[in-house]
């Protein structure tokens, strides 16, 4: 009977070790994709959290109506109901954020990167789709995310590559984009004396830019923070273009508009993490 026990829990320990690590590797679909789909969720909805209240208040505080300023019941906030106050309803990228986290999260699931497993992950994902989605709508890379990444960047770093190629890619993606921030800076000054038209601050790429490019190079370490900033920048490149052509078709082309770049970035990265 003892031992009956322990085979149980030893089977229990190993088949909840495969979830949490490798994901699932059945061969048939069964119940248990129900998991990652409530995990994304959650995951989603932390995600929507954050990036509602970390650019207004720079802490984890309860969240509040953008438009009336007024605070949700957590209820009501959760299940993602409109302000009772105002009657604003919840926006595109609330709905956006809930459905992609959940297909994210099911083919991490299904297919989990390789080294890191389903829970690292996962918390990986969380913490770029937060950084995506403040990019997205503020133009802004909060330097407290920033410090938590790197501290996470550290971790994944040594779990993938050692400490050695760590450090050296954390270094090789700050170095590189400093270098090209340092340049856009001194581009769109000269530009601005030759037309007479000063640029606003903040319309050069900013420096949030740089430490993330530093933080996503102690995750892929080096040399392959070459290959995830090359694709930033010819995916980054490209969008650019279109965006431009699409101003000059409308008539609404501004020099040195601001693009969010973390985007792209997390892009390069997430082809190298992910596979």
């Amino acid at each position: 009977m003892i031992r009956q026990e322990h085979y149980n829990l030893l089977t229990y320990k190993t088949v909840l070790h495969s979830l949490l690590y490798f994901g699932y590797n059945g061969s048939d679909m069964d119940i248990t994709i129900l998991i990652p789909i409530f995990l994304g969720w959650l995951a989603a909805l932390f995600v929507n959290y954050a990036a509602d209240v970390l650019p207004a208040t720079r802490r984890l505080t309860s969240p509040a109506c953008s438009q009336c300023a007024a605070k949700p019941t957590w209820t009501d906030y959760l299940l993602l109901k409109g302000c009772r106050g105002c009657g604003r309803p919840r926006g595109w990228r609330t709905w956006v954020t809930q459905f992609v986290g959940v297909a994210a999260t099911v083919y991490i699931w299904l297919s989990p990167p390789q080294g890191l497993g389903f829970a690292l992950g996962l918390i990986l994902l969380i913490y770029l789709a937060i950084v995506f989605v403040i990019d997205m709508e503020h133009r802004l890379i909060l330097h407290p995310i920033s410090i938590i990444g790197a501290l996470l960047g550290l971790g994944i770093g040594y779990l993938l590559h050692g400490i050695r190629l760590t450090l050296i890619g954390g270094a090789a993606g700050f170095g590189i984009m400093f270098i090209l921030y340092y340049f856009g800076v001194l581009f769109a000054r000269a530009m601005s004396r030759r037309r007479g038209d000063p640029i606003e601050e903040g319309d050069a790429l900013g420096f949030g830019d740089v430490n993330l490019a530093g933080v996503l190079g102690l995750m892929v370490g080096w040399p392959l923070i070459w290959i995830g900033v090359l694709t930033a920048i010819l995916a980054g490149g490209a969008v650019s273009l279109i965006i431009i052509l699409g101003m000059l078709a409308f008539k609404r082309y501004k020099a040195f508009a601001a693009i969010p770049y973390a985007p792209f970035l997390i892009l390069g990265a997430a082809l190298l993490l992910y596979r």
